[in-house]
């Protein structure tokens, strides 16, 4: 599995509004989905121990903030040769792990290509006016959550709820290769 980091974007660009379904073929918007305060979008899938690591946290971070930031994961890994990441195997993972948000499948990984998603997982964090405010890591352990001595995605939530700036400078996220298809 590669390790890559996610790209250094432009901070204030839009979230676009893309339909994809979840695993159980409900389909949903991203901007139907949208939060009071904002939006954490989330590439991510099952199988990347990177993902898996820190999918305990995001599931915290959700309890903490749902009331203003709304959670959105998508999984771009929906590749035979990564069964692990089938919609069925995500049904599983949702009850599993207690996953309380939708949790999409980009099928044909345009979703991923259009934010230039790199890795699972890549965290996208949005204001109240959809713009892009926070695209780095959830902390500065992905691999043990005991040695955790900055919660970079917390803060910059915390600091959105709170109507306080986000920190522009940001570390890039890093995981496994998203599975591109072609």
């Amino acid at each position: 599995m590669a390790l890559l980091e996610s790209l250094n974007l432009p901070l204030g660009q839009p979230l676009d509004n893309y339909h994809l379904e979840d695993c159980f073929n409900k389909p949903h918007s991203l901007h139907s989905l949208t939060g009071k305060s904002g939006t954490l979008v989330m590439f991510t899938c099952n199988h990347c121990p990177y993902a898996i690591a820190v999918w305990p946290r995001i599931i915290r971070l959700h309890e903490e903030f749902s009331k203003s930031i709304s959670f959105i994961a998508i999984n771009p890994n929906i590749n035979p040769a990564y069964p692990d990441d089938s919609p069925d195997n995500m049904k599983k993972k949702i009850d599993e792990w207690g996953i309380r948000f939708p949790y999409l499948v980009d099928k044909d990984q345009n979703v991923a290509r259009a934010f230039k998603a790199q890795c699972t997982p890549d965290l996208y964090l949005y204001d109240s006016e959809n713009l892009l405010v926070y695209h780095g890591r959830i902390d500065d352990n992905w691999q043990d959550e005991s040695k955790v001595t900055k919660q970079d995605l917390k803060e910059a939530m915390q600091n959105l709820v709170e109507g306080k700036p986000v920190s522009d400078e940001q570390k890039p996220s890093m995981g496994c290769s998203i599975k591109w298809l072609a």
